[in-house]
């Protein structure tokens, strides 16, 4: 039989092990049939002894996403309300991602993405295709649209 403090021990080397959500904590102590005020009870120590945080996953899963992914705004905001948070928690780990930053990033994933698409030779689908891919990453249409008329120079019509 397994004791409350074999659970604790559980749950806190689960949330050692990396940033964990309240829900996710929740669903991995129904696997371990831990329910209720029980389950409550872990959680509020898991917090209380700080090995649960969820402006901290919140900062971490953004910034992370961010840097390592280059997924946009919308896509992180996206991942994190399906992950349960706060809207507090949320913004919070939106404030991790510099507008600056945010700029730059999708300047280049749409540099880069050109440079892989260089044998498209139609001007209006080579926009479509690049704006499809970062729109799919999760950037702003508006942004995207505006990046893309800076990447792609008009052509002057005589």
């Amino acid at each position: 039989m397994i004791t409350r403090r074999d659970i604790l021990v559980k749950a806190a080397n689960f949330c050692a092990y990396q940033e964990r959500t309240h829900a996710e904590v929740r669903e991995r102590l129904q696997k371990w049939e831990v329910w209720g005020d029980e389950a409550e009870e872990i959680i509020v120590y898991l917090i209380e002894d700080n090995f649960l945080n969820e402006e901290r996953f919140a900062k971490i899963f953004a910034g992370s996403k961010f840097r390592v992914k280059q997924w946009g705004r919308q896509k992180i905001k996206y991942e994190l309300k399906a992950r349960k948070l706060s809207e507090y928690c949320i913004k919070v780990g939106m404030a991790e991602i510099e507008d600056e930053d945010y700029i730059n990033t999708l300047k280049e994933i749409l540099e880069k993405k050109k440079h892989e698409l260089r044998t498209e030779k139609q001007p209006l689908i080579l926009k479509q295709k690049l704006a499809r891919y970062a729109l799919g990453k999760g950037f702003e249409a508006d942004l995207v649209w505006e990046m893309i008329g800076k990447i792609i120079p008009k052509k002057i019509i005589h």
